[in-house]
């Protein structure tokens, strides 16, 4: 009997999942990959942030897991061939979670599928990455009750080298039908249960107050909104020339202890980065981008 679940990955802690905006491309069209040769999954929602992915997920659990280390392994030998990096995600954890649907009539199983749902597309909020899911390029976050969808152009209009740019591979077997937006990958339109979705939310109101409400809004309340937020990429790629400028080496792992730690405070007052995100672009352990703040 299919399920739903919520699959989450674990936090990379000293490391991203995306580096740039090709690897959010590539993993965008790697899941609309695995949801056409896995016709007994039902993708419901997703969202791919910097260091973690959540999937809500409709199948049999075997089924869905697979789903999701699937991807993992894909999204791995892409990563290695890139940036050399190996078994990038052989130990990140997947957790599993049945959601209640309430297909049956109940009312608290039936909000349980929609804070489902909502928990997924406000990780981007949460975040500080935008103030709204729609905003949010990489998932289901403009997905549901859009009235304005992207027109994105039919696969069947481009030419066969253009397929292998997109997918990086000739063997690819997609829809003729399903679109591609501009930014150069699958719209999730094509291949998520927009439908099923929008008949539990009933109306965009109702999903609205699913968003405000759930955890992942809390939190972003509960933080502190005055410091302005760049997303991960965007102070990965200043890493380079910040080094150079300020110690005339081109990445961190060649700094002196001393000038590792004022590389960080010079992170934090730059770009308002917090001792997790310092850990994530500089790739070392919480516990040391501690260590390098407290050093001052």
């Amino acid at each position: 009997m299919k399920k739903v679940f919520l699959l989450s990955t674990d936090h990379l802690e000293n490391g991203l999942w995306f580096r740039d905006l090709e690897d959010f491309k590539v993993a965008m069209n790697y899941v609309a990959i695995l949801a056409a040769q896995t016709p007994e999954v039902i993708v419901l929602a997703f969202i791919l942030m910097s260091n973690h992915v959540h999937f809500l997920l409709k199948g049999k659990e075997e089924d869905v897991t697979a789903f999701v280390e699937r991807f993992k392994a894909r999204y791995s030998l892409y990563y290695r061939r890139k940036y050399g990096v190996r078994e990038l995600l052989r130990r990140n954890h997947v957790d599993t979670q049945e959601i209640p649907t309430g297909y049956n009539g109940k009312a608290d199983e039936k909000e349980a599928f929609e804070k489902a749902v909502a928990y997924v597309q406000m990780n981007c909020v949460a975040a500080n990455i935008c103030a709204h899911p729609s905003q949010y390029a990489w998932g289901t976050g403009a997905t549901f009750f859009n009235p304005s969808p992207h027109g994105g152009i039919p696969l069947s209009n481009l030419s066969a080298r253009a397929r292998m740019r997109l997918f990086r591979s000739d063997s690819v077997d997609l829809p003729e039908d399903w679109r591609v937006c501009e930014g150069g990958y699958i719209l999730p339109s094509e291949y998520v249960d927009i439908k099923t979705v929008e008949d539990c939310f009933r109306s965009p109101q109702r999903m609205d107050f699913f968003l405000r409400n759930s955890s992942k809004a809390k939190k972003r309340i509960q933080g502190d909104q005055n410091l302005p937020a760049f997303r991960d990429q965007t102070i990965l790629a200043a890493v380079p020339d910040l080094c150079f400028s300020l110690f005339g080496r081109v990445s961190f792992s060649e700094l002196t202890a001393s000038e590792q730690a004022e590389f960080a405070r010079q992170i934090r007052y730059r770009f308002s980065a917090d001792p997790n995100q310092i850990a994530r672009v500089c790739g070392i352990s919480y516990e040391q981008a501690a260590h390098l703040l407290d050093s001052f």
